[in-house]
């Protein structure tokens, strides 16, 4: 999997976890997972799965109940999950998660953000066979082997476990991660600096100079995007 991946999520979190626009984001995705069946976590596991991230990222508790709330009271507005995928330099492969009222406004925000940064949109599926989709868990600890153990104790096959500066990060299935969730959970284990369904690149690659400054650009552009709720790479971005 790659400890450098899991020490760039693991940055990555802190970094945004007081941004009021990833506050927005998860503001969107509450009331659109609300809205898609019953607006009560208990009985909507979609809605309790974006509110367990959204704690991950210290998200108020406010701003939750107010999405709820907003999708109690019958807000008409209609949210679609999009995935594009595209080129950035030199065999740089971007993946883009949307959730998004106006599809022709993302599409088009979408593509200008690559296109005029060296990069250009591709077809669906032109880069997702090279990532593989994983449940991601970060959690403070330095002894992996005693919690690979435990989950295979509670018969929970996990693709890995690797520890690292006192962090320690379980990658696990897409299909087990409420499992690997409420395992960590009776363990003990409920402050994750990482709860996370992440596209995890099967290799990487490295950009140096021109190539590198024009790829951090395009993911920064295409991450303040206000429709743009993910965005996956397979570049390697070494300790930054």
């Amino acid at each position: 999997m790659g400890r450098k991946w899991a020490n760039i999520v693991a940055k990555k979190t802190a970094k945004d976890a007081n941004n009021s626009r990833i506050y927005a984001k998860f503001g969107i995705e509450i009331y659109a997972a609300a809205k898609s069946g019953e607006p009560d976590p208990h009985s909507n596991q979609k809605l309790r799965f974006v509110i367990e991230r959204a704690k991950t990222y210290n998200v108020p508790r406010h701003i939750i109940d107010r999405a709820i709330e907003k999708a109690k009271g019958g807000g008409d507005e209609q949210y679609q999950e999009l995935r594009y995928e595209g080129f950035g330099p030199n065999g740089s492969m971007v993946i883009v998660d949307t959730l998004t009222n106006n599809v022709n406004r993302t599409a088009a925000d979408v593509r200008a953000a690559f296109g005029k940064n060296g990069g250009n949109m591709g077809v669906t599926g032109a880069v997702s066979y090279m990532f593989d989709n994983t449940a991601l868990f970060g959690f403070a600890g330095d002894d992996a082997d005693e919690i690979l153990e435990y989950l295979m104790d509670k018969d929970i096959d996990v693709r890995d476990v690797e520890a690292e500066d006192g962090q320690i990060m379980v990658y696990g299935e897409p299909t087990d991660f409420h499992a690997i969730q409420e395992a960590l959970k009776e363990k003990g284990i409920t402050d994750f600096s990482v709860a996370e369904m992440q596209m995890i690149p099967q290799n990487e690659v490295t950009l140096t100079g021109d190539d590198l400054a024009k790829f951090e650009k395009m993911i920064d552009v295409l991450e303040d995007l206000e429709d743009v709720q993910s965005v996956y790479h397979n570049v390697d971005l070494g300790e930054e």
